[in-house]
């Protein structure tokens, strides 16, 4: 086993809702520093604990995943960590250098450079200026912005920054890595990059990530802490578990409909039957998987498709199609349109499944997602009695208002 590099012992943080009575409790507290008081200290009036009784340990190699609910305390205690604001109880001990990414930019000055920003930051990390100087190519090069690292970092999109940021703080090789949900800002590409070099760089050190992408949490954290109103309700290397908690935290059909500012799905009949996110669909080894989509457009979108992605219980992706690739964009419109897809010859193990549903608007050769239904339909299948992953083969067909597009299989 690693070296210990993080231990969390007990540690809480709480804030007041009212800012008159944060600064009036917070002046309270520094004399009480000063003069030592030991008392406890209990919530006051319009106090709440934002993090309470946290403990864990982390070492050299391992990767912890902190999951939960908006405002469940996550990003509190990450600024615990790095040192940003002291805990009220508890004490956190960290060894080695620290590198952090938790808000979008946090650390850039806007009005240097990109390069000069590299430097400053390298420098608030403990490198001397030659160190950074055999850094500094590699940093650039990884953030793909070589083209703009002489200008102003105030000039720079919100996705600009995030690279720049995850280049200082991996390129460094740190001990420890803080990494907040930020990378959700960068371009798909650069998603992809920078979680190969996580899964690279955490034999070297011990990273702290938090995500709301679960297959991504499954991907790289050998340990997971599931976080609720402040506190860690469960803590350990059972990535699942901790996963399943998350879920079900969020039951219920609003919270499984993660974005539908463009679109509407109205109805959805699997197998010509009319489901809810509560039904199983069981389907039989080798079946055919017909989806009927009931979409309501809330604007008028000259083009769009549809995509389907089936994950497995550990959220991997065992399957995917897109109505764009086997024909062409839909027309759109705000009226109904009913789409019809088919997937035949679903070769999966037996065992549970999740459906999540895509719209997506075509804008030349950009896309922008009107609407996610995230694992919202449930599938069991039956009929294979071994254990050994079969391959899937989907052979898509669409269909628009009820009129067949002609499609050749491939």
């Amino acid at each position: 086993m690693g070296e210990v590099l993080i231990k969390v012992e007990n540690v809480s943080k709480k804030f007041s809702k009212d800012l008159k009575k944060s600064l009036y409790y917070g002046l309270v507290d520094v004399f009480a520093g000063i003069f030592g008081s030991t008392k406890k200290r209990e919530l006051r009036g319009d106090e709440f604990w934002a993090v309470k009784d946290v403990s864990f340990e982390l070492r050299r190699g391992e990767c912890l995943g902190l999951i939960g609910h908006n405002g469940a305390g996550k990003s509190t205690l990450l600024k615990i960590l790095n040192g940003l604001i002291s805990p009220d109880e508890g004490r956190v001990e960290i060894h080695g250098r620290v590198a952090a990414l938790i808000e979008l930019g946090a650390g850039f000055n806007p009005i240097l450079t990109g390069r000069e920003n590299i430097y400053n930051n390298g420098s608030v990390l403990g490198l001397t200026r030659k160190e950074i100087d055999k850094l500094v190519d590699e940093i650039i090069d990884f953030a793909e912005l070589r083209e703009f690292i002489d200008a102003p970092v105030q000039n720079y999109s919100s996705g600009m920054k995030v690279r720049l940021g995850f280049a200082v703080a991996t390129c460094i090789k740190p001990d420890v890595l803080i990494l907040d949900e930020v990378l959700a800002v960068g371009d798909a590409g650069f998603r992809i990059k920078s979680f190969n070099k996580i899964s690279e760089i955490i034999k070297g050190c011990a990273v702290i990530f938090v995500s709301h992408s679960m297959p991504t949490m499954m991907r790289i954290c050998s340990k997971m802490a599931f976080m609720s109103h402040g506190r860690a309700l469960y803590y350990g290397d059972n990535v699942n578990h901790a996963i399943e908690l998350y879920y079900q935290a969020f039951e219920g059909e609003n919270s499984k409909i993660e974005f539908n500012d463009g679109a509407d799905i109205e109805n959805i009949y699997i197998n010509n039957k009319l489901t809810n996110c509560d039904d199983f669909i069981e389907l039989n080894y080798l079946g055919t998987l017909t989806i009927e989509l009931d979409i309501l457009l809330k604007k008028e979108i000259s083009k769009f498709f549809i995509s389907v992605q089936i994950t497995d219980k550990d959220l991997k992706i065992v399957g995917q199609y897109f109505s764009n690739k086997f024909y062409q964009n839909f027309t759109g419109s705000t009226n109904k349109t009913k789409i019809k897809v088919e997937l035949n010859d679903i070769q999966f193990i037996d065992g549970d499944y999740a459906i999540t549903y895509f719209i997506t608007e075509s804008i030349g050769k950009n896309y922008a997602f009107l609407a996610t239904y995230r694992n919202y339909s449930k599938l069991r299948m039956v009929g294979l009695n071994d254990t050994i992953y079969a391959s899937i083969f989907m052979k898509g067909k669409s269909f628009q208002n009820n009129e067949i597009l002609s499609l050749k299989d491939e």
